[in-house]
C-alpha cells in the first residue's frame, strides 16, 4: 500500500547522492563506541513495501527512491551512500512504571542513518530508527521483531498526532517481512514487519540515566554538548542560576519541550500509555507506539495499557508524569550541575505546561489566545462542558470551532475571544476525524481479512486533510518540529 502517488524514480540507490537535497551527516559517529553497539539486522524471507511516507521522505531527499532501492535501505538495510556503515543498537537504562531498569537498551531496533532536514547542511538532525528489525544484545528474551498490525497501528497514531499538532515521530515505512510471530496480545501466528521511523533524535532520558550509573562522567559531558549542539533550544531565563552552564541549559530546554508535549497530549485527547524515561526524547517528540489510546470521552482516569493497572500513566496524570521524568534528567545530570539550578529548571515545568495547554487549546479550538488567565478560564469551562455533556473531544472541538456554538458557562468564557480563519471546507462538514479504537480495529480488520488497504488509504488521506484545516500548531522557541 503507497499513501501516495510515487515520483519519478531513481533506479541505481548510489545515484541519488548527486541530489541536492541529500545530505549525509552521521553525526552519532563520534559518540558511537561508548553510546551504541554495530548490530546486523535480521534477514527477512519477505520484503513487501505496505507504507511508504513520501511527505516525510521528501524532506530528507529520500522521496525519489524506487520500490528496489526503497527495500534495500528499508528492509534488507544496506547503508545509505556516506552514512553510518552498519547499524547501531543504542545503549540506556531507563525507569519503567517507575522501577529502575538497567536491562534495557535498543532491543528490536536501531539507529539506521542520519541526515540533515532539507538537505541543508545547516538544517536539523534527522534519525532514521527502526522498529522489528531483529534482535540485538538487549533483546533478553524477545524475538526482536514486530507485528504487521503494530506497524499499522504506528501509522495511525503518528499521522493523527502530527494533524493535531503533537511533536511526533514520522512513520517513514513500514515493509512486511513475511514471518510468524506469536504474541500474547493478538491473535497468533501474527504477521510480521519491519517500520523506519524519521525524527531528530534518539537520544533518551534513560540515555543519560545510564551513564550516570557507569559514573562515567566524561561521556556526559560529551553528550550534553552533542544536544546542545546537534538540537539547539532557547537560554534559560535571564534570572536563572548557573544560567552558562551546558547541563543546566540543557535541562531547561528539555523541560521546556516536554512541558509542551504533555499539553499537546492533552490537547489532542491521546493516551500515550507507556511514558517510561526510556521512552522520553530529550528533543521533546513522541515517539515509540504500543497501547495508545485516544480518549471516548473527557476522563482524566482513562488508561491505555491493559497492563497499567495503577493508572499511572493515564490521561489525566500524563503532565505528572513527564514532569517525574524530567526530574530524572536532572538526577542524572547532578554529575554535571548543582542541585539549585537543576530545582531552578525544573520548577519550571508547572508554568510552562499551563501557558502550553492555553495556546494549544486556542488554536485547536480555533480562536487566538489571549493572556494566561482568561486561557485558562477557557480551558477550565470546556473541560466542564466536556464531561457534563458526555462529548467525545474530537466532536467537541469541531462543534465549537471559532467559538461557535457555545452557550451557557462556555458562551460567556468565550465573550472577547476573536475566531481564526474557519474557511477550510473542513469545518462546515458533519464528518469529523477521530482516531477511536474501533475504527483502528476495522482498518486492521480489513488488512488482516482481505490484505485490503484501502481504509488505510483514505484514512490518511482524511487525517492529513483535517490537520491542513488546522494549519501549523503554536510551539515554543525550543521546539524542533
Amino acid at each position: 500500500m503507497n499513501a501516495e502517488p510515487q515520483p519519478a524514480t531513481v533506479e541505481d540507490p548510489q545515484t541519488f547522492t548527486n541530489n541536492s537535497s541529500y545530505q549525509p551527516d552521521p553525526a552519532i559517529a563520534e559518540l558511537a563506541e561508548w553510546l551504541s553497539e554495530a548490530v546486523k539486522p535480521a534477514d527477512f524471507p519477505q520484503a513487501k513495501i505496505c507504507f511508504r511516507n513520501q511527505r516525510a521522505a521528501a524532506s530528507v531527499g529520500l522521496d525519489g527512491l524506487s520500490d528496489e532501492a526503497w527495500v534495500s535501505h528499508f528492509a534488507r538495510f544496506q547503508p545509505l551512500p556516506s552514512n553510518l556503515p552498519e547499524p547501531l543498537a543504542l545503549k540506556y537504562h531507563g525507569h519503567q512504571f517507575r522501577v529502575y531498569n538497567p536491562e534495557i537498551g535498543d532491543g528490536r531496533g536501531f539507529l539506521f542513518a542520519q541526515m540533515r532536514e532539507g538537505g541543508d547542511p545547516q538544517g536539523r538532525l534527522l534519525d532514521l530508527g527502526t522498529k522489528g528489525s531483529g534482535t540485538t544484545p538487549y533483546s533478553r528474551t524477545a524475538d526482536g521483531r514486530l507485528t504487521l498490525k503494530g506497524g499499522v497501528r504506528e501509522i495511525l497514531a503518528t499521522e493523527m498526532l502530527e494533524a493535531l499538532g503533537v511533536n511526533t515521530s514520522k512513520t517513514l515505512s513500514i515493509i512486511e517481512t513475511g514471518e510468524e510471530l506469536w504474541r500474547n496480545d493478538e491473535p497468533s501466528p501474527a504477521r510480521s514487519s519491519v517500520m523506519v521511523r524519521l525524527s531528530h533524535s534518539h537520544i533518551r532520558i534513560g540515555t543519560f540515566q545510564r551513564l550516570l550509573a557507569l559514573e562515567q562522567q566524561d561521556e556526559m559531558e560529551q553528550l550534553v554538548d552533542y544536544c546542545l549542539k546537534q538540537f539547539p533550544g532557547p537560554q534559560p531565563p535571564k534570572d536563572a542560576p548557573d544560567r552558562d552552564n551546558p547541563a543546566v541549559i540543557l535541562l531547561h530546554q528539555v523541560v521546556e519541550r516536554l512541558a509542551d508535549l504533555a499539553a499537546s497530549y492533552m490537547v489532542a485527547g491521546f493516551v500515550h500509555g507507556v511514558l517510561n524515561t526510556d521512552n522520553m526524547n530529550i528533543t521533546g517528540e513522541s515517539f515509540d507506539y504500543g497501547p495508545w489510546r485516544f480518549l471516548p470521552t473527557w476522563d482524566p482516569g482513562f488508561t491505555a495499557a491493559y497492563f497499567d493497572q495503577q493508572g499511572l500513566y493515564a490521561f489525566g496524570r500524563q503532565p505528572e508524569a513527564l514532569h517525574w521524568n524530567c526530574g530524572q534528567l536532572a538526577v542524572a545530570l547532578r554529575m554535571l550541575a548543582d542541585s539549585e539550578p537543576l530545582l531552578g529548571a525544573m520548577n519550571r515545568f508547572g508554568p510552562l505546561y499551563m501557558a502550553a495547554v492555553g495556546r494549544r487549546w486556542c488554536w485547536r479550538l480555533g480562536v487566538h489566545p489571549r493572556d494566561e488567565e482568561s486561557n485558562a478560564a477557557l480551558v477550565a469551562a470546556c473541560e466542564k462542558a466536556l464531561r457534563d455533556d458526555g462529548w467525545q473531544p474530537d466532536g467537541f472541538f469541531h462543534h465549537h470551532r471559532g467559538g461557535r456554538n457555545a452557550q451557557g458557562t462556555l458562551a460567556e468564557a468565550l465573550a472577547g475571544y476573536e475566531a481564526t480563519d474557519t474557511s477550510h471546507e473542513y469545518w462546515n462538514e458533519d464528518s469529523v476525524q477521530s482516531m477511536l479504537i474501533d475504527e483502528v480495529e476495522s482498518i486492521w480488520d480489513a488488512i488482516a481479512e482481505r490484505d485490503d488497504w484501502s481504509p488505510l488509504e483514505v484514512k490518511i488521506a482524511a487525517i492529513r486533510r483535517m490537520g491542513e484545516a488546522h494549519g501549523p500548531a503554536p510551539v515554543p522557541q525550543g521546539h524542533l518540529a
